[in-house]
């Protein structure tokens, strides 16, 4: 039997990788022990127990950016959580450790490398956090999601994706998603989203440009926002809702997308073959730009900042696009070099060579 600690939280984005290769571990050996590692702060507080997984908690340390009080209370309040995170590896005998980022990770990577167990990190975004950093430095192996990510001996395994995801066959699920949303599923079908609480820029432009897509001969599915402010014309053929809790569904039904750059997104969509549109979010330090790169290179994707993306570029571009077989057809061939369904089996792969297997 062995025990493995996975540490990682806050966002979904750190969550979600963390709990595909959880249960990929439980399914191929459910005898074997895994524990969750995180903070009474994220997102995992709620989406670990409720995927049957004992979460273990440590501090939250944010890592200091400038020369202030928190500096200095830094280094004996995250010594702490080093001495947290040792006392779980001891108690349960932990065999390895893996880490997604944030902040449960880092502590995780030195307690790892103090107790002498070996480590493993994945780095789910093009630009990677601090702790995978310093981690990547250390641990007997480390995965990117993207080439091109600035992580020391790293090598690229994808993103471990959700198994309603991973295993989706569109085909199959087609006429079932197409009465799900209400939308025919002999018609093209364009998939407009922009996470849970939507995206103003995607809501503003394909406000004012949805009849040129119907016009086109597609239909539209769109998912708003929760705290959206469009108005549903209720026409046939224009699905829109404040979030879509079945994405195996909407992606069985999608010929194309238009969406914002989210790591597990831009992974999903490729490794699915969609044509797609990325408008990457404009707040942050660039990565969702850089998290599109790969498949814009490849060409599996197009971008378009959100400063331009407007009912206009809708108008012109995209809607051009979804008139070009041709172009359509390319970029789904082009996506088979830069999307991988097997992620989750290859994090797990370098996890069982860490342990000398």
């Amino acid at each position: 039997m062995t025990t493995y600690l996975l540490a990682g939280g806050g966002t979904a984005g750190h969550v979600n990788p963390l709990l595909a290769v959880a249960d990929g571990l439980r399914a191929r050996n459910p005898q074997d022990t895994v524990l969750v590692l995180g903070t009474r702060e994220g997102l995992e507080t709620r989406l670990v127990p409720a995927r049957g997984y004992e979460l273990l908690f440590v501090d939250k340390v944010p890592f200091p950016r400038r020369p202030n009080g928190a500096a200095v209370a830094f280094p004996p309040r995250f010594l702490r959580a080093v001495a947290q995170v040792r006392a779980h590896i001891r108690a349960h005998r932990v065999d390895v450790v893996v880490g997604f980022g944030g902040y449960a990770s880092a502590p995780a990577y030195v307690a790892a490398s103090r107790e002498r167990v070996p480590f493993v990190v994945h780095e789910a975004n093009a630009r990677p956090g601090l702790a995978n950093v310093l981690g990547a430095r250390r641990a007997a192996g480390v995965g990117v999601a993207f080439a091109g990510t600035p992580m020391k001996r790293s090598r690229v395994v994808g993103m471990p994706l959700r198994r309603e995801i991973a295993e989706l066959d569109r085909e199959a699920l087609r006429d079932e998603a197409a009465a799900h949303f209400g939308l025919d599923p002999h018609l093209p079908t364009l998939l407009v989203f922009g996470g849970s609480l939507g995206a103003r820029r995607l809501n503003e432009a394909f406000a004012g440009a949805w009849k040129d897509v119907r016009d086109a001969g597609w239909q539209l599915l769109q998912a708003a926002g929760e705290k959206n402010e469009l108005q549903d014309p209720g026409v046939a053929g224009y699905t829109l809702l404040p979030y879509i809790d079945r994405m195996d569904l909407a992606f069985a039904l999608a010929d194309a997308v238009v969406s914002r750059a989210g790591a597990a997104t831009v992974s999903e969509i490729s490794a699915l073959g969609i044509p797609a549109v990325y408008v990457p979010y404009a707040v942050g330090n660039g990565e969702q730009a850089l998290n599109a790169a790969s498949a814009v290179r490849a060409g599996a994707a197009r971008l378009i900042s959100d400063g331009e993306f407007t009912p206009e570029r809708v108008r012109g571009e995209i809607v051009a696009l979804l008139q070009d077989d041709a172009a359509l057809q390319a970029m789904r061939d082009a996506a088979a070099s830069v999307g991988s369904r097997t992620g989750t089996e290859d994090v797990i792969a370098m996890i069982d060579a860490a342990l000398g297997r």
